[in-house]
């Protein structure tokens, strides 16, 4: 082979492999943005998805991505996705500030895991292969996280559970907007499902009394963008490049940033039994990227 065309090669592959990475390195930002907000962390997600509305429709015009045409129950499952996703962002929220951030990423990226054992009910039928070691890990690797959280605080252990619901919403979100994101592409979707969640968000900080206006944007503004533009658009220009086992591997570049960033700005250290739990977690993860059946009910 040509030296040329070697380095062509390396160098098509090198690219969606840094955003690949760049992606989920700005995805696992989030959390501590949202500690750094002077706004509830509830009116933190509102204003993550009500900044970035804009760009969002701007880039699915420029992607030639269209709004319209799904039709009254096609727009209804979108609206409800949207309503979904502004859950997700909720519960996920609150739990960023009770748990540790590693723990917070990995339970609020647990919705492939939650969408493989969705599957087996809507297949009905057992599991096998690696979905067994699978849901075993994921088990194990929760189980010993959320031991571990109780034994800090009690505060810990329900910013798990925020986070794991978390996880369900977004597989609700996933499930409930798959065909729309066929017909209108991941831009258009994520700006419709936006424009549903944003009064969810705003209306459950109100409910729950949080500041809602913040004194300071900075945090806000790059939540926004990190979150919902360039973590997105990154991932979105990756996936097309690499099958599911290298994105899952990816994937856990997010629970590693977390760690670090809680350690370094909150001091939240890590014991060799919390990095069994994260391994096993992960594990998960990539093994229900790769063994996902898909449910044709």
């Amino acid at each position: 082979m040509p030296v040329d065309h070697i380095g062509q090669e390396i160098r098509s592959r090198a690219l969606p492999m840094a955003a690949l990475l760049a992606g989920n390195v700005a995805l696992a930002l989030g959390p501590w943005l949202v500690r750094l907000a002077d706004t509830g962390p509830v009116a933190a997600g509102f204003w993550r998805v009500a900044l970035a509305l804009p760009f969002l429709a701007l880039i699915a015009l420029a992607n030639g991505q269209r709004f319209t045409g799904l039709g009254l129950r096609g727009t209804g499952l979108v609206l409800l996705a949207g309503v979904f996703f502004g859950f997700d962002i909720a519960s996920w929220h609150l739990g960023i500030g009770e748990t540790r951030l590693a723990n917070a990423v990995l339970f609020g990226n647990s919705g492939s895991v939650i969408l493989m054992v969705w599957a087996f009910f809507a297949l009905r039928r057992l599991p096998f292969g690696r979905e067994w070691p699978a849901i075993l890990a994921a088990l194990t690797g929760c189980a010993i996280l959320m031991g571990r959280s109780l034994e800090i605080s009690p505060a810990n252990l329900t910013g798990d559970l925020f986070c794991l619901l978390a996880g369900v919403l977004y597989a609700g979100y996933l499930l409930l907007a798959q065909d729309a994101r066929k017909a209108l592409g991941g831009w258009a979707l994520l700006t419709l499902a936006g424009l549903a969640s944003a009064p969810v968000l705003l209306g459950t900080a109100l409910v729950l009394g949080e500041p809602v206006w913040p004194t300071d944007w900075t945090p806000l503004v790059i939540l926004a963008l990190s979150s919902q533009v360039v973590g997105q658009g990154l991932l979105v220009y990756a996936l097309r490049h690499f099958p599911p086992l290298i994105i899952g591997i990816a994937l856990l570049t997010q629970p590693a940033v977390a760690a670090i960033i809680g350690w370094w700005r909150f001091g939240e250290v890590l014991l060799p039994l919390d990095f069994l739990g994260i391994a096993l977690v992960g594990s998960a993860l990539v093994l229900a990227k790769v063994t996902t059946p898909r449910a044709t009910a």
